[in-house]
């Protein structure tokens, strides 16, 4: 057996230099015919193997990075470039005279040295332009770029969510309460709103709103009991800056505010006595109608120790106000976001515009002024109420500061709401204390209103029944009067004997007249009453809007694009109970009068119910009750009065002597004079 070395070479050229390996190890020994088999030691294969990966660790630290190869490859590009540059210079160099070759030399040297300006034009606009920035915005400069970052505040109730951008209130979600779509109820959005402080420094207006703040360290305190929040407007000075601070207690719709500005009396103006606080807000839809919406929001405001007023719910107004204001509101139908002084605001303006968004209803807008005396350190106190319109709650938050934030919920004007005040609202309060469904509050609450009124309507019937005692009379009237160039003279002996029966024709019109405030003041309670919001009553859905039992698709004038049965079935009663009045009451008028009823008998439901259609449905749900209530009342007060003894009594008083009044002596001799000057 022949036994012979084996010897391996190993070289790898790695970047710059060469790398080589001689093993002498092996030995060869015959294992078949014309094959060989190298030695089987086991050391000999361990280090192999060690040397292998000592070959390929190398390989991989010494291989460039991603930053070096793409460095290589310019620099090879750079050389590639170059060559193919002096490869052009030859062929120009041989093939045209050195004249042009001088010109070709000159433009490149020229465009060259023109490209070398431009960069440095351009390095030095830029320098200028970040110059004049820094210049104009002065110690604001470094909080004009920043991240934003969401900060949130939350009780039980509210959940505020804060931004580091304008250091500013963006969004408030109420936890307790849904859209009619179902979904969360947002009072407003980040990018609906603006609210910031209005710095005039540096000849030119700066607005927080639009620089970043910082969450001061340790600030943020979430408790048992209350969270805060500090954000920190930083200035280029470290002893000039401005605070934003944020409490909000548990159990609580008031989320508390503190300005605090330091350090800035040698920036603003030396006359400036206030700071503009602009806030400004883009409220969403969050019910069924975005008309019922509109009708019932808009911006509402206090005087400094004086009443509640506000902007026209029907039309856009901007108005400048003439003296301070202790809170601004920006109402929506059913919630408010309402911005209170802890003294009172500078003379404000405020506006107020339908949005053109049909997804927004208003457009709201308000810059009130907080004081400034200039020092140092000072700092404003104000609150937020992020809540619900109910009477009961804001009553109960302005009571002992005279805020009057129930202020804003529109009872109806003048009597009307005096009527909601103190007989509707409290008797409404009382019944929901049993937790009843709102159904059988509205209908237990119409029974008491329309009990309360009976001894009025009661003298309506009484008037009435005598009216239709005396028409057989009337109609005699009527057949000796026909013509009706003698329509005076029959106006004139139906009054004579209206007079000697001792029958007042305006008894019947009175007790009506003084229905008529609560009917109104029902008006405005339903639609205002949140209580009523999203609670289902048979195919009611939602008692504070409509009663939707099928749409059209398409918008029907004066009518609308839907049926409310609600209001159907208010309609008909009311169409049912005019026509059953005028049979059973009977006119005891002239035919001229009972054309008009008969008109007004037909065109009243049809006005109603282009009205309530698109209304509350517990406005007509209650309309309809009473409808149906005064056809029982109107059925009790046929059963006890006695129409031979009303008759009895009208002859009665028609043999007694009659005493005329001045008023009637003079309307006589007016109605003498008339006659005399037909004649002539």
């Amino acid at each position: 057996m022949l036994n012979s070395k084996l010897i391996l070479h190993f070289e790898f050229k790695i970047q710059d230099g060469t790398f080589s390996l001689q093993h002498f190890a092996y030995l060869c020994r015959p294992l078949k015919k014309g094959k060989y088999l190298m030695g089987s030691d086991k050391n000999t294969y361990i280090g192999l193997f060690a040397i292998g990966l000592i070959l390929f660790g190398w390989m991989y630290w010494s291989s460039p990075s991603e930053k070096e190869q793409a460095r290589q490859k310019v620099i090879q590009d750079s050389i590639a470039k170059v060559n193919q540059q002096k490869e052009k210079a030859k062929t120009v160099a041989t093939t045209q005279p050195k004249a042009a070759v001088k010109d070709t030399a000159k433009n490149a040297a020229t465009a060259t040295s023109a490209a070398t300006k431009d960069t440095a034009k351009h390095e030095n606009d830029s320098l200028t332009a970040i110059h004049r920035i820094q210049t104009e915005n002065g110690i604001f400069y470094s909080a004009l770029k920043g991240t934003d970052k969401p900060y949130v505040l939350e009780n039980d109730l509210v959940k505020a969510t804060i931004s580091s951008k304008g250091g500013k209130i963006e969004s408030v979600e109420l936890k307790n309460f849904k859209t009619s779509a179902g979904g969360p109820l947002m009072l407003f959005t980040p990018d609906s709103n603006r609210f910031g402080l209005i710095l005039n420094a540096y000849s030119k207006v700066i607005s927080t709103d639009s620089l970043y703040f910082n969450q001061v360290a340790g600030s943020s305190v979430t408790g048992k009991d209350s969270s805060v929040c500090t954000m920190q407007l930083n200035t280029t000075d470290p002893k000039k800056y401005i605070q934003f601070t944020y409490s909000l207690k548990q159990g609580s719709y008031l989320l508390q505010c503190r300005i605090k500005v330091v350090g800035m009396q040698d920036i603003l103006p030396s006359n400036a006595q206030d700071i503009a606080l602009d806030w400004s807000m883009h409220t969403p839809s969050q019910e069924a109608s975005i008309q019922n919406q509109q009708r019932a929001s808009t911006v509402y405001y206090k005087f400094h120790d004086d009443e509640v007023d506000h902007l026209s719910t029907m039309k856009d107004e901007k108005k400048t106000l003439s003296s301070d204001i202790t809170w601004v509101s920006f109402k929506q139908q059913f919630f408010s976001s309402i911005l209170i002084a802890n003294t009172k605001f500078g003379t404000p303006q405020v506006e107020c515009e339908n949005s053109r968004n049909p997804r927004l209803v208003k457009n709201y807008s308000a810059e009130v002024y907080i004081p400034y005396d200039r020092n140092s350190d000072e700092s404003f106190g104000m609150q937020f109420y992020f809540g619900p319109n109910n009477y009961k709650l804001l009553k109960k938050i302005s009571s002992g500061n005279d805020l009057d934030l129930h202020g804003q919920i529109s009872l109806g004007w003048g009597i009307f709401g005096w009527v909601n005040k103190f007989l509707v609202i409290p008797i409404f309060d009382f019944l929901n204390g049993f937790n009843m469904n709102y159904g059988l509050v509205i209908l237990i609450l119409t029974i008491v209103i329309k009990s309360l009124l009976f001894p009025i309507a009661f003298k309506t019937y009484v008037s009435s029944a005598k009216m239709r005692v005396l028409k057989p009379e009337i109609d005699e009237i009527g057949k000796k009067f026909p013509k009706t160039e003698d329509a005076m003279k029959k106006q004139q002996a139906v009054m004579g004997l209206y007079k000697k029966a001792g029958v007042n024709p305006m008894a019947g019109c009175l007790p009506m007249l003084l229905q008529l405030p609560i009917l109104y003041a029902l008006i405005s309670f339903f639609p205002a009453s949140i209580e009523l919001r999203q609670q289902h009553f048979l195919w009611a859905h939602d008692l504070s809007t409509y009663d939707s039992i099928y749409n059209f698709g398409f918008n029907v004038p004066f009518y609308g694009d839907h049926i409310s049965l609600f209001a159907l079935l208010m309609t008909l009663s009311q169409y049912l109970y005019l026509s059953a009045n005028q049979q059973l009451m009977g006119t005891g008028g002239t035919d001229q009068m009972a054309k008009t009823m008969k008109w007004m008998m037909y065109l009243t439901p049809v006005m109603i119910l282009g009205f309530l259609n698109s209304y509350s449905a517990g406005l007509s749900y209650y309309y309809f009750l009473a409808n149906l209530i005064t056809f029982g009342q109107t059925f009790l007060a046929r059963r006890f009065i006695n129409e031979k003894e009303l008759h009895r009594k009208m002859q009665e008083n028609k043999a007694k002597p009659v005493k005329v009044s001045k008023f009637q002596q003079k309307l006589n001799d007016m109605m003498k004079e008339q006659q005399a000057l037909k004649k002539r």
